[in-house]
């Protein structure tokens, strides 16, 4: 299992959760800085894939300082998004960011475990989620509880990183996370495990269809994987049957 800390003896959550609050004050602006700004485009791409469905009641996992969550108030207009993350520090930011937008009546930021959410079975029209579930403990068991908590006929997004198989695409991306990603995630964060742990843990997730046979195991239906920029980030559909 892939860990920040590899010197600890914590949980994978528990590294998960010090990693974000570690990261907190300086995650927005190395978020959009180390992917040179695409990230904006990728999560409004990845809400687009729910616009026919026009969910109300939405659910954003691992939505750490709300930029998903915001993205999807823009273009759903739904009734309400209920933000979780495990880290209480990139809560507190996410909450100053809906004072500043006005958007606390619509977007409701807590803390919570997306491996065991604490809401009942078929509660949410949509469940979404950017780059957080390599960070689970267990997927399946992560992704289980997603589907449990969202209503029948209701979609899952997925967007998270993938590894590009066009060569000399494959090659400048692997020499970006093993040098210049955690060199300016150490000199800015000052958190020297935070930005060598996002390219293993990159690699060591179940990308494509080995992602899509987790999704159905969990009991998502109708999935599909859509590759972006390359294949350095995908989107991954599915339906609650």
């Amino acid at each position: 299992m892939v860990v920040p800390y590899k010197e600890k003896d914590s949980s994978k959550r528990e590294q998960i959760a010090e990693m974000f609050d570690n990261v907190s004050p300086k995650y927005d602006f190395l978020n959009h800085l180390l992917s040179g700004g695409i990230d904006f485009w990728w999560r409004k791409k990845a809400i687009s894939m729910l616009r026919a469905e026009k969910p109300q009641l939405i659910l954003d996992i691992a939505t750490g300082t709300g930029d998903l969550a915001i993205e999807a108030v823009k273009q759903l207009i739904p009734k309400k998004v209920i933000g979780v993350d495990i880290s209480e520090g990139m809560l507190s930011f996410g909450r100053e960011k809906m004072k500043k937008l006005g958007l606390e009546s619509k977007i409701e930021l807590q803390m919570g475990d997306s491996e065991n959410l604490q809401f009942e079975n078929n509660t949410f029209d949509a469940v979404i989620v950017s780059f957080g579930v390599r960070n689970f403990e267990n997927l399946e068991k992560g992704l289980t509880d997603m589907c449990r908590v969202t209503k029948s006929g209701g979609k899952c997004m997925v967007m998270e990183f993938s590894n590009p198989k066009t060569p000399v695409i494959k090659q400048l991306y692997n020499f970006y996370n093993a040098t210049i990603l955690p060199f300016i995630g150490r000199l800015v964060s000052n958190d020297s495990s935070a930005y060598s742990y996002l390219p293993e843990s990159v690699k060591a997730f179940p990308e494509g269809e080995n992602f899509l046979k987790v999704f159905e195991k969990a009991g998502f239906r109708q999935t599909k994987c859509i590759p972006l920029t390359f294949g350095v980030c995908s989107i991954y559909i599915g339906k609650k049957p």
